[in-house]
């Protein structure tokens, strides 16, 4: 490269090193270049909004210096500039926050003009400059480094973010972007901040209304009535990111009771009218986020039965044979597995519960094993009329589970 030509290493490289944290990709910002010299220089260009360049050996990727200005609503409404004049402290203003906004040189010497260090060394999220306010995924992006830092957001930029809100920026998120950053924030070590952050500025109101009417709704008396709702929603997620389970059962424990927030009172039995409603209100919000079949498909199986998977010793055998077959355990068994995860969380996301066992998971386990053992086919070789064997094999199958639990009392 030219001579005036100089590469820093930027953003979450620089932060995790100085918090002492595993740094797993290096985000390079290159000054004084074009994207011609990148491709003479062996670089390949991949930056579609601007310009951004594999490393030909580590293909770590190297942008160069940028500026950017509003021009439309939204995070894609941005005009570009990057030219050879553009200098470091520019493209670091125009980052996130000030602890995104430090640079190190190649002889590792720090760059850090908005005083990201102290703000690390603080545990603080502040904005860098309010240009933080015309990009939208950045309040998502916020919620995201509370969850997984624990940091406190700084009060100016908290108002920056309820102005984003009150003024119609959020809308403009796109659902592929708004799942990306939510799926990320279910999987950070304590998710419930993630939507604390949301609830903070009023962006959890439109982005997670269903979720956000939980809060204030009081639990059933015999279920803790000292939090409420909403509460235990976070109690439960973050139970499931302790257990590190996986992002479908953390979005499944997250979205069991959404039905809590909107059932009318005089559905009786209660919880089968909360459960159908939660059904409801899991479909339009997985449809409007776009969010994938293995996380929805399982939401809605512990919105529809995480209540009587609880009830699971007073079933009979009849009723847990539909619950294996409602929940397709005979192909899906580490699907029903992770069901039984969900469950647990949710019994544990309730104070001074949270050490508690889950005996229902192994006593459901058992009697599934007990039913799959049961040989199908030979049950289908059996039988001359062959529109009897599914009620032969259920017969079976039911009768197997009331053997397993005579075994297991």
């Amino acid at each position: 490269m030219k001579d005036e030509t100089k590469i820093y290493c930027v953003g979450g490289a620089v932060r995790d090193q100085l918090l002492g944290l595993p740094v797993q990709d290096h985000d390079w910002v290159v000054v004084g270049s074009t994207p011609e010299d990148m491709v003479t220089q062996g670089f390949q260009p991949v930056g579609k909004d601007f310009p951004v360049f594999l490393h030909p050996q580590t293909h770590e990727e190297y942008a160069l210096a940028r500026t950017e200005r509003k021009t439309a609503r939204g995070y894609k409404g941005f005009a570009v500039y990057a030219a050879p004049d553009v200098t470091l402290e520019q493209d670091l203003l125009r980052r996130d926050f000030t602890i995104n906004a430090i640079a190190q040189d190649a002889d590792g010497n720090l760059i850090d003009p908005h005083h990201g260090i102290a703000d690390l060394r603080a545990g603080i999220l502040r904005h860098v400059s309010t240009a933080f306010s015309e990009d939208p995924v950045r309040i998502l992006r916020a919620a995201r480094f509370a969850a997984r830092f624990g940091f406190v957001i700084a009060p100016e930029t908290l108002a920056l973010m309820r102005g984003m809100v009150n003024n119609g920026e959020v809308d403009a998120l796109v659902a592929e972007r708004v799942w990306q950053e939510l799926a990320r924030g279910l999987l950070e070590k304590k998710p419930s901040r993630f939507f604390e952050t949301l609830r903070s500025c009023g962006a959890l109101a439109k982005i997670l209304p269903e979720l956000d009417a939980l809060f204030g709704v009081p639990q059933p008396e015999k279920y803790h009535p000292e939090i409420d709702c909403g509460i235990h929603a976070l109690l439960v997620v973050d139970d499931a990111a302790r257990h590190d389970y996986a992002l479908e059962v953390r979005f499944a424990a997250l979205t069991h009771d959404l039905g809590k927030g909107s059932t009318p009172k005089d559905i009786l039995p209660c919880h089968i009218g909360h459960e159908l409603r939660s059904v409801e209100l899991l479909k339009e919000l997985s449809e409007r986020l776009r969010v994938p079949g293995e996380c929805s498909d399982l939401a809605l199986l512990a919105a529809r039965y995480h209540g009587d998977i609880h009830r699971a010793f007073e079933l009979r055998a009849e009723t847990i044979f539909k619950l294996f077959q409602s929940a397709d355990a005979w192909r899906r068994p580490e699907r029903f597995l992770r069901l039984l995860q969900v469950c647990a969380s949710d019994m544990r996301g309730r104070s001074g519960h949270e050490q508690d066992d889950y005996p229902q998971a192994g006593y459901l386990l058992e009697l599934l094993a007990a039913a799959r053992a049961v040989n199908a086919g030979e049950i289908a070789r059996g039988c001359s009329d062959g529109k009897a064997i599914p009620a032969e094999i259920q017969k079976a199958r039911t009768s197997a589970i009331a053997s397993g639990k005579r075994r297991l009392r």
